[in-house]
């Protein structure tokens, strides 16, 4: 068994980023959570990826931190946040779609990274659960925002104070999961929708995310993202090949 923590594969242009540590059901310790760091940047920065779908090795997605590793040191503490904080920040800022193909749980740390990526493929048999409170600690990595982006702020500020677990269907009829599958389809799935996004236009897809995760998201701050956004695209090659592939009847090559 390899001692890496993330282990990274890429076919095409999606990379496979597989959090892998099986003997503890992919709970992250903080130098678990310094390669999952590092694999998104690299990610991010490496023009042949053009979509990423995160993962769990052995059947299970990720059971949280890992509590044995934890502190209560104040310093330590403030060092392992500050790393978390950088992951969902590379999730949510990423130009480049992230897929969460979720098996066997998502519990604490692990909704968190479901929660920040951009869309969720789930086992029938997965559970999701904000499980902080089941050991007198709030929710980390942006879940507080993340979940509510995806639930609304009532359901996700009650699914974090009483640590329900939820089956997959129930994820999936409040909007944490964008879709659930069979077990043995879930990567399938995920690489497909993954291969969706990679076909398409990056600059799109960098600048859609942008405006879903700009602070401010009051109506008028939209208008005016979307419309800072649109005239960018507008003015780039990517509109300018799609827009000769479909004169051209065509499939657009696209640079980003």
């Amino acid at each position: 068994m390899t001692d890496h923590a993330v282990l990274v594969a890429q076919d095409g242009p999606v990379r496979t980023l597989t959090l892998n540590r099986p003997g503890r059901r992919n709970a992250l310790d903080l130098d678990d959570r310094r390669a999952l760091r590092a694999a998104l940047s690299e990610a991010e920065n490496d023009h042949t990826c053009r979509a990423v779908v995160l993962t769990g090795a052995h059947g299970v997605f990720c059971a949280g931190g890992d509590i044995r590793s934890m502190s209560q040191d104040p310093e330590v503490a403030r060092a392992r946040l500050a790393v978390i904080n950088d992951i969902a920040r590379a999730l949510v800022h990423c130009p480049k779609p992230v897929i969460a193909a979720v098996e066997g749980g998502a519990f604490g740390l692990g909704l968190s990274l479901a929660a920040a990526s951009d869309y969720v493929v789930a086992a029938e048999d997965a559970r999701f659960v904000a499980s902080f409170a089941k050991i007198g600690l709030t929710a980390d990595t942006g879940l507080s925002w993340s979940l509510s982006q995806r639930v609304g702020p009532g359901r996700a500020k009650e699914l974090i104070l009483f640590a329900d677990e939820l089956t997959a269907d129930q994820a999936h009829r409040m909007g944490l999961v964008s879709e659930v599958v069979p077990g043995e389809e879930v990567m399938g799935r995920a690489m497909e929708r993954a291969g969706q996004l990679a076909a398409a236009s990056p600059a799109m897809v960098a600048g859609t995310k942008r405006i879903f995760a700009q602070e401010r998201q009051d109506l008028e701050s939209i208008l005016a993202a979307e419309a800072e956004v649109q005239a960018e695209l507008l003015a780039g090659d990517d509109f300018a090949e799609r827009r000769a592939a479909f004169l051209d009847r065509r499939t657009p090559t696209f640079t980003g």
